[in-house]
């Protein structure tokens, strides 16, 4: 036996001996720590906003978003996805979507009007948790159990607003009014900031939530080849806009973000339509 077997065996028996270790690996660890960081920054928000800091808790609240958005992507291209860290997103996003938001714009706006305007707080919170439910729910249906047929096209929809997008749309008013003081426009502000038109926000938001609206998810598009370079100009020129003037940017992000609401459910009626048509039911007496 040469030495060189010998020590090769040697360090064999040495990692035998070494204790093996029980535990989750840091592959579904890293996800879980960037949600927990995502539910630390829709914490911090609503302590800013009991500061008066608005500005600091809505940008918050898009770094809340920004993280729910890498989390689960992460999980996946680590193969680091379980029960544990679902579970745990969907805490995160009710508390980062559904209460901070709602806490924040209350502070902002309804606090000095009168206890009536936490109604619309209460029932953008609790659509945003009927949302989650309802997510949730269907992750844990049979697979084999006996579901209506779903056209293709339909796994490119979301069934109503996901909570972060929500949050997106229900922060419209604060950070348009943010970005109007930011050029001293301070009437378009205060109109902006009148308790009425963002208790109107907080329900419109909720209901389209918790709604069985189709949007699209953005998964699975797919971009003609002329479409990428307007695309790849396009986001340019917001990256422009969210470096320079990040309020109007965000305030602008989240009408857009409207539009595609709108878009997405006259398109989902008109391929369901197309799919009927191409379908065709049998006859129930035959």
């Amino acid at each position: 036996m040469t030495a060189r077997e010998r020590a090769r065996r040697a360090l064999a028996k040495r990692l035998a001996r070494r204790p093996r270790y029980r535990g989750p690996s840091i592959n579904r660890v890293i996800p879980n720590i960037l949600t927990m960081l995502g539910l630390c920054a829709g914490m911090l928000a609503v302590r800013y906003a009991f500061e008066n800091r608005f500005d600091m808790a809505a940008a918050l609240i898009v770094v809340a978003a920004i993280i729910d958005g890498l989390d689960g992507r992460i999980a996946r291209l680590l193969k680091g996805t379980s029960n544990f860290g679902a579970e745990f997103d969907s805490l995160s996003d009710f508390l980062s979507f559904g209460v901070a938001p709602a806490l924040v714009l209350y502070l902002w706006s309804m606090q000095s009007v009168g206890h009536l305007f936490f109604l619309p707080c209460l029932m953008y919170a609790v659509a945003l948790a009927l949302r989650l439910a309802r997510f949730n729910a269907s992750l844990l249906d049979d697979p084999a159990a006996p579901r209506p047929a779903k056209p293709l096209f339909a796994v490119n929809f979301f069934t109503g607003v996901p909570a972060p997008a929500a949050a997106g749309l229900v922060m419209f008013p604060l950070f348009a009014a943010l970005a109007f003081q930011t050029w001293g426009l301070t009437g378009m502000a205060a109109a902006l900031r009148h308790p009425v038109f963002v208790a109107i926000v907080l329900v419109v938001v909720g209901l389209l939530a918790v709604s069985r609206l189709p949007t699209w998810s953005g998964k699975r598009i797919r971009l003609k080849a002329q479409q990428v370079l307007p695309l790849m100009l396009s986001v340019l020129a917001y990256a422009t806009l969210l470096v320079t003037e990040p309020w109007a940017a965000l305030a602008l992000g989240s009408a857009l973000y409207m539009g595609v609401v709108v878009a997405s459910s006259l398109a989902y009626r008109r391929l369901h339509r197309e799919w009927v048509a191409s379908h065709p039911q049998p006859d129930a007496a035959g």
